[in-house]
């Protein structure tokens, strides 16, 4: 008589080892992509307060 845990299929480990491989390039490409997300809103950020610094600067030397 062959127990409930004996029916079961059984995954090979290269099959596992597989799976995990794919998990963790998934992860480490979203986690690369966030990395990127943010490096880029913060270059877009201090981009825009040097334009608006540089146009302030150029009203106050044209009119004052």
């Amino acid at each position: 008589m062959k127990s409930e845990v004996e029916m079961q299929p059984h995954h090979t480990p290269i099959l596992r080892k597989a799976v995990a491989g794919v998990v963790l390039l998934v992860a480490a490409a979203l986690a690369i992509s966030l990395v990127i997300a943010f490096v880029k809103a913060i270059f877009v950020t201090v981009l825009t307060v040097v334009v608006v610094l540089a146009i302030l600067w150029a009203l106050k030397t044209i009119f004052w």
